[in-house]
């Protein structure tokens, strides 16, 4: 096993690392038009520059701005998506109740109900979090009510055969049987939130990744796109692998059953 995930370690560098070179060779020789894509040298140069000040605010505050925005919205979503979710695998009027309207704002474009928050919240950042937390609502929720409602029946019978109160069934065996579904909701909506983040800094924003990269488009500035589109990227390996091992800690059981 071990093995194997080493081979698959080298298989991820060297595709990471042939794109580079595809990328490096491709610009110098001038194989694809530059004004398009930049070379790795000049995407550098713009990492270096916007290191210190993009429009007021170096990498570092842009990067802040977004993540504050992101991590707000995520930790919201998370504590109260996981419980409403919950509660609605485990009660069919729940669920009742509040699928229609999930599944009501779930595929609308965020920017379609964004110009409501706007006006609700305002310009800052309360309408940005707000944004991001009903992106990362529903898959969480959704989830959540997946894994609950397929928990075996066999399981839920043997605990109360053995005498255990609706309370201890939800706790040692509900509870830890959706985690894994749960985990993937949860890395789902990172995601989604993620790719919400750059339509959220589209109306009134002077900070953020998603904003410098809206903005350098607006001056041709590729360099600089492709600097925030890398950082995001990056961001998004991290975050994730983040909640992966969180859940090789919590859920040890996932994947073997």
């Amino acid at each position: 096993m071990k093995k194997k995930k080493n081979i698959n370690l080298l298989i991820s560098a060297v595709t990471i690392i042939l794109i580079f070179v595809l990328w490096f060779v491709s610009t110098n020789l001038d194989w694809v038009d530059r004004r398009l894509i930049p070379t790795p040298q000049a995407t550098w140069n713009a990492f270096i520059q916007v290191l210190s000040d993009y429009k007021g605010h170096s990498l570092m505050e842009h990067f802040g701005a977004s993540m504050y925005r992101l991590l707000s919205a995520f930790f919201l979503a998370v504590v109260t998506a996981v419980p409403i979710g919950l509660l609605s695998g485990y009660s069919d009027k729940a669920r009742a109740v509040l699928t229609p309207i999930i599944e009501f704002y779930r595929p609308l474009p965020p920017l379609a109900y964004y110009t409501l928050l706007v006006l609700a919240l305002g310009i800052d950042d309360e309408s940005k979090i707000a944004l991001l937390y009903l992106a990362c609502f529903a898959p969480i929720y959704i989830a959540c009510v997946s894994g609950v409602t397929k928990v075996k029946a066999d399981f839920i019978h043997s605990a109360e055969t053995l005498g255990a109160s609706k309370t201890q069934i939800f706790g040692h065996v509900i509870f830890p049987a959706c985690l894994p579904e749960m985990f993937i909701g949860i890395r789902t909506a990172i995601g989604v939130a993620y790719t919400t983040l750059v339509a959220s800094e589209m109306v009134a924003a002077s900070s953020g990744i998603g904003w410098m990269v809206l903005d350098a488009k607006n001056w041709f500035r590729n360099d600089v796109i492709f600097v925030g589109i890398i950082v995001m990227g990056i961001t998004g390996i991290l975050i994730d692998f983040l909640l992966k091992v969180l859940e090789r800690k919590l859920v040890p059981w996932s994947g073997k059953a």
